[in-house]
């Protein structure tokens, strides 16, 4: 049976308005601008997911899946106007449920599944080819409910399926929770058993995220909620996987903010991600600037500028800490300059030991510690750059290649240290010991030849043996210079093109990316650096011996004086945004009107008046309703009656049109006719593909 049409598929008889999705918080009856919907509207949806039957959905979306996919299908496959329709809209049709928003979970966390047992058996393209398809119904899903509950409301919806934590085993027997929690480790279990109830979950974006769900993160839908919560606009307090310093005596459930009814000083804006983004910009410049003070001064008897580094690094590095922990290492690693933090924590880790142990020796301006720490500024500046410009194609794809470049330039150092030790028992074993040649010297031979600089590992290798000992070279520069370039070249080329491919997609996958992980739960965040050593220092003795009333009191205090003045700014910012925003809102002349100089303008205010009835008679009597084909109608000729099913769509559409007051309040006449009547497009929701 077919539900209902969606709300954007059914608004093709309508007026074009131009203003209907302007102004976010347009004026005093918004819901949003209220901070949360009203009763009225709670009452409408159902956002309470504790009823929800989780278990049984993944099981069931998982079994439909498994049915309908038996072949290595493509997502340009499954877009195909007759896959489309005989397989992805029967899917999407069978699985959208209005009053179940936890599909759009089970889909994704299907596609996890099925792309983790592609890389166990040997179905592995049907297992990819379905993990795509789960992609591609949950993006559909969720357009769909995007379509069907416009404005505010919708946008709370979308909040909900996409941030909300579900539990995987909710809904399942006891018994079958016990047994399917218990086939992990016994640690796990432990840790997860001492949880509270909201941090056994996981939100349906984070699977998108772990997945790469690309197609799904781009989708109208998802960008809407994305761009809201990236805004502040849509505040919740995050699912985490482990807390520094946890402050959940008040956990803010998913609603829409308000800054009229807001504190002046409101701590929690500090983790809005807009706002996130430019503090932690400023907080990095801070360290980039401290860092070239104490290289400048290296020599300096008594180096100030060295010791507030090395304070301010350390709450540096440990606020990244809290957000690997925070979310995993698997989503911190998709932020672009994910593997140079991991590198400058390397470089600063081998920093402090050796000025440690320089200070032991007394030997501080000639050790090792100060030419450790020079290395780190290519990566500093790089990682300015990555900040200056997070939405760089360029960079977006260099953080992807340095993926394939790893993880190939250590297959073949593994293969370079095969044919040293080669020819170092080579050379042990020819002459018993009377010529011997260093590490470092037969090391440097093979990296000259491995970089194509110079050969004379080549000449010198009859030295190791007369016959073995220039074929192990040759074979080596072969392998290493002549392969292993154009291995690598290929792969770099082909990671390139691929993102290239889908630049736009790529661009808000990784903003998607910076939204979620803006989004902080951990109190540490709230401290900058180097403050946040000292709360941890102070609070979390304090946390073990007071209640979390007390603890949350004092807490709050703290980071509103640490944060007086940035948090002030922050308060008259949106304050001075939002009645701005009002009063563009109430006064704005629409886009078009400029438009209206021009002959122009006629194109877009035709669309806005709506055909009187005698018009709609003749446009009907012209090209009736029932006779407009349609691919639909040839590729599923399941019929209920005499009519196609896309027939009763159709017909259904317009009926719902008269419900909601469409077209028909123009000139109604008994029984709609007049509605009926008007001028339809041949392509409603059916022609729509991602």
């Amino acid at each position: 049976m077919a539900r209902p049409s969606s709300e954007r598929a059914s608004n093709w008889l309508r007026p074009v308005d131009d203003d209907s999705d302007e102004g976010f918080l347009s004026g005093p009856e918004d819901a949003e601008s209220k901070g949360c919907l009203d009763t009225g509207a709670s009452t409408q949806l159902n956002l309470t997911p504790e009823g929800l039957p989780v278990y049984m959905t993944i099981h069931r979306v998982r079994r439909l899946v498994l049915a309908s996919i038996d072949d290595p299908y493509t997502l340009e496959h499954f877009r195909d106007p007759k896959m489309n329709a005989l397989v992805v809209r029967p899917l999407v049709d069978r699985l959208y449920n209005p009053n179940d928003y936890s599909v759009v979970y089970c889909l994704l966390a299907n596609r996890v599944s099925f792309l983790r047992d592609q890389s166990k058996t040997v179905h592995q393209s049907v297992n990819v080819a379905r993990a795509t398809l789960c992609e591609l119904l949950a993006s559909r899903v969720l357009r769909r409910f995007h379509e069907e509950n416009p404005g505010p409301q919708g946008l709370l919806l979308l909040a909900h399926i996409l941030i909300e934590g579900f539990d995987p085993f909710q809904g399942a027997p006891a018994h079958v929770t016990r047994r399917g929690r218990h086939s992990r480790s016994p640690s796990q279990w432990q840790a997860q058993e001492k949880k509270r109830g909201n941090d056994k979950k996981i939100t349906a974006f984070e699977l998108a995220i772990l997945s790469e769900s690309k197609t799904f993160i781009s989708s109208t839908a998802c960008q809407r909620a994305v761009d809201a919560v990236h805004d502040g606009q849509i505040i919740y307090t995050p699912q985490s996987f482990m807390d520094i310093l946890p402050d959940h005596y008040k956990r803010r459930p998913i609603s829409l903010y308000d800054p009229r009814k807001a504190p002046l000083l409101n701590h929690h804006r500090l983790i809005v991600p807009r706002t996130r983004n430019i503090i932690e910009l400023f907080q990095f410049i801070l360290l980039l600037c401290l860092y070239v003070m104490t290289m400048i001064s290296r020599h300096s008897e008594l180096n100030l500028w060295e010791f507030g580094f090395v304070i301010y690094s350390a709450g540096w590095l440990l606020e990244k800490f809290a957000a690997i922990i925070e979310h995993g290492w698997e989503v911190h690693a998709q932020n672009l300059w994910a593997f140079l933090d991991i590198t400058f924590a390397a470089i600063f880790g081998a920093y402090l030991v050796a000025r440690l142990m320089d200070l032991l020796l007394d030997q501080l301006h000639s050790g090792w510690g100060l030419p450790i720490l020079c290395i780190a500024a290519p990566i500093m500046l790089t990682r300015v750059a990555f900040n200056l410009l997070p939405n760089n194609i360029v960079f977006i794809s260099l953080h992807a290649m340095m993926k394939d470049f790893t993880i190939l330039t250590f297959l073949a150092t593994w293969c370079f240290t095969g044919f040293l030790l080669a020819l170092q028992w080579l050379v042990a074993a020819g002459n018993d010991g009377r010529e011997e040649f260093s590490w470092i010297v037969v090391g440097k031979w093979m990296l000259w030849i491995w970089f194509g600089l110079d050969g004379e590992g080549i000449e010198e290798s009859v030295r190791f043996h007369t016959i073995l000992g220039p074929a192990l070279m040759i074979s080596f520069a072969f392998l290493g210079n002549t392969l292993f370039l154009t291995i690598l070249i290929a792969m770099l080329t082909n990671t390139f093109s691929k993102i290239i491919a889908d630049e736009t997609a790529e661009i808000q996958f990784r903003r998607a990316v910076l939204t979620f992980e803006g989004v902080k739960s951990d109190s540490i965040f709230a401290y900058p650096p180097p403050f946040n050593i000292v709360a941890l220092m102070l609070l979390l003795p304090l946390k073990l011996v007071t209640s979390a009333r007390v603890f949350h009191i004092v807490n709050v205090a703290l980071i509103r004086t640490l944060n007086f003045v940035t948090l002030l700014l922050i308060g008259l910012m949106e304050r001075r945004r939002f009645a701005a925003q009002n009063a563009k809102t109430q006064k704005k002349p629409s886009k078009w009107q400029f438009m209206s100089f021009s002959p122009y303008g006629d194109v877009q205010a035709v669309f806005k008046a709506a055909p009187p009835p005698d018009v709609a008679d003749t446009i009907e009597q012209l090209d009736p309703i029932s006779e407009v084909p349609i691919l639909e109608d040839d590729l599923m000729p399941t019929m209920s009656g005499d009519n196609p099913r896309s027939k009763l769509r159709r017909w259904r559409m317009l009926n719902q049109d008269v419900d909601r007051g469409g077209i028909a309040s123009v000139g109604e006449t008994p029984g709609g006719s007049a509605f009926n009547s008007a001028c339809p497009s041949p392509l409603p929701r059916e022609a729509e593909r991602d």
